[in-house]
């Protein structure tokens, strides 16, 4: 047993020095008993690569805040890091709005301890002068973003780790205009967060009178404002019966999504009762993500039972949903991100034709790595299309920048978040389930399913297949592997991809697109981000992108092909399964 009150470093076979100081200083220091015991269990246990994992560096208030495994240790999340991420948070507050009663809102999800962290950012911001709009219980991310604008706050944090596993939890900032912070904010939040060089410099005292606790006042202002956004009211009453089938995959959609489908007149809501409890441990799924399957097995078998119209689950924080819907054999197939955003924009584009909404000024947003349907779709109907980085903090930012200039229709990105008006300036479940159920009852109300609606856009436009493969190397033996494979790529562009050669290359990180038959290189007008696209004859487009939450890299494969006949939709779409696959092993991967 190690003298955890000794003065001495502490050496530790089978650890590098560096990392034994560094347990030395957290068993020495000024944290908690029970965080010291569970150190010292680890060494006990000569659990050295947990050790590692752990404390190998500061797990990092990147531009998204923070997010990872938790537990003890410089490279988890627990009091000591959230901690240390809000006094940082304060410090830039306090010198952005001097002379001023800084306000900030502070919400949390399903994920264990996720109450706990949220009352440690709470007391740090009491302490540190800042009025605190404490939630009074869990509630939805976009909720949290309609709050900071709502209560005119200058800062806002949401804890969660969105779809992650169950072992992880994170922290999201906001700015005054309710989405994540971006630069120079978000920078200038991680200079201050990198000062704090020791716990003793974070104050923990909680002042009570600068916290104030947030009820349900704030469901009924946001019920009421997203109510407003409907489109299709005669629809939604003649179709107020439209069997839906809701999990939140025990999350926070619980609180708020049901509400809002009656709110918008559905009457017939089916709860998927396994799922409907806030469990951090999502007990009935691996992983809490309604981009698997497996998440929505429960509510497609209840789907089933009820002769259900439709499929909704959303994800532990309510900022993304996953959807399923009735093919033309009447089983239930699930739509990706891609295809759900397609139809929504579809949709929305075509309500506001309808209603002589449309005066030029408005416009929608997606993703550098969203399918480029969303595009074909705004320009038929002459509306802009902005694109930005990977991340819903640029669209949101995007928005704030013109939100006196044009008017926001909707906007989303690949990986099942989208957002529809101006409210939020996150991606919202919330409002988007409603308004999916909105579309399926539009579309059911001209006699034709989500399905046909599908594959009549696809006719239109022509049928993009887009698929994401993310490969896990954990770790830091994993992060430093992953650097090497983009730098592979930096350096060795591949040739062709799925028969079709290369011929333009965006790297993001350098801000550069190069056309590779030409060898003419221009500038790329987006903040530097290590993303690499690959662009091929054909048109298809690859992009490799090292996921900022996640021990991954993640490639998006986007490939299109004519649609001539609705009959032939499946051998179209099986064809270009089959290319993505060609295009992986051609990548190697």
């Amino acid at each position: 047993m190690i003298d955890i009150n000794s003065s001495q470093s502490i050496p530790m076979q089978g650890l590098d020095s560096i990392i034994s100081d560094k347990i030395t200083h957290w068993l020495q220091g000024a944290y908690d008993t029970a965080t010291k015991k569970e150190i010292q269990k680890l060494i006990d246990e000569k659990a050295y690569t947990e050790l590692t994992d752990a404390f190998y560096r500061d797990l990092e208030f990147g531009t998204g805040g923070l997010r990872g495994i938790m537990g003890p240790g410089s490279n988890r999340i627990n009091k000591y890091t959230i901690g240390a991420a809000t006094q940082g948070f304060s410090n830039f507050l306090n010198k952005k709005y001097p002379h001023q009663q800084i306000h900030v809102a502070v919400s949390y999800d399903s994920r264990n301890h996720s109450d706990f962290f949220a009352q440690i950012t709470a007391d740090v911001f009491s302490a540190n002068g800042i009025t605190v709009h404490l939630f009074q219980a869990l509630r939805p991310t976009p909720v949290l973003s309609f709050a900071v604008r709502s209560l005119a706050c200058q800062g806002g944090v949401m804890i969660t780790a969105s779809h992650n596993p169950k072992e992880y939890n994170g922290y999201k900032a906001y700015g005054a205009d309710g989405g994540q912070l971006t630069t120079p904010d978000d920078e200038l939040v991680m200079q201050e967060v990198a000062k704090i060089q020791s716990i003793d410099e974070v104050n923990f005292h909680r002042v009570d009178k600068n916290i104030q606790m947030v009820g349900q006042e704030m469901d009924q202002l946001y019920l009421d404002s997203i109510t407003k956004l409907s489109l299709a009211q005669e629809a939604i009453h003649r179709w107020k019966d439209l069997k839906i089938v809701y999990s939140p995959i025990h999350g926070t959609g619980i609180t708020l999504v049901p509400q809002a489908l009656k709110c918008f007149g559905f009457e017939n809501i089916i709860l998927v009762e396994e799922q409907i409890a806030p469990n951090g441990n999502f007990p009935t799924v691996v992983y809490p993500n309604p981009e698997e399957q497996d998440a929505l097995a429960l509510a497609i078998a209840k789907a089933n039972t009820v002769q259900a119209d439709l499929v909704l689950a959303t994800d532990p924080d309510a900022d993304r949903v996953g959807i399923a819907i009735r093919n033309t054999e009447g089983n239930f197939i699930l739509l990706n991100g891609n295809q759900t955003a397609s139809l929504l924009t579809n949709y929305l584009l075509n309500a506001w034709e309808k209603a002589g909404k449309l005066t030029g000024k408005e416009y929608v947003v997606k993703t550098i790595v969203t399918t480029h349907l969303i595009e074909e779709i705004a320009q038929t109907k002459h509306v802009g299309c902005y694109n930005t980085l990977t991340g819903f903090k640029y669209i949101g930012a995007l928005m704030t920048t013109l939100a006196n200039q044009k008017t926001f229709i909707g906007g989303g990105e690949e990986s099942y978040g989208f957002l529809i008006g101006d409210l939020v300036r996150d991606k919202d479940a919330v409002i988007s389930c409603a308004f999916i159920a909105e579309m399926t009852a539009f579309y059911r109300d001209q006699g034709i399913s989500l399905y046909d609606a599908l594959l009549d856009m696809y006719q239109q436009y022509g049928l993009y297949k887009e698929t994401l493969i993310s490969i896990t190397k954990k770790g830091k033996a994993g992060a430093e592997e992953i650097r090497a494979i983009m730098q592979n790529f930096r350096t060795h562009t591949p040739d062709s991809l799925g028969g079709s050669k290369v011929i333009r290359l965006k790297d993001y990180e350098m801000g550069k697109e190069t056309n590779l038959l030409t060898g003419t290189v221009t500038n790329l007008d987006f903040p530097k981000s290590d993303v690499l696209q690959f662009i091929t004859a054909d048109g298809s487009i690859i992009s490799a992108r090292p996921s900022g939450t996640e021990p991954k890299i993640k490639f998006y494969c986007s490939v299109k092909a004519d649609l001539p006949n609705k009959a032939i939709f499946k051998q179209i779409e099986q064809s270009l399964e089959t290319k993505i696959t060609i295009i992986m092993r051609d990548l190697g991967m």
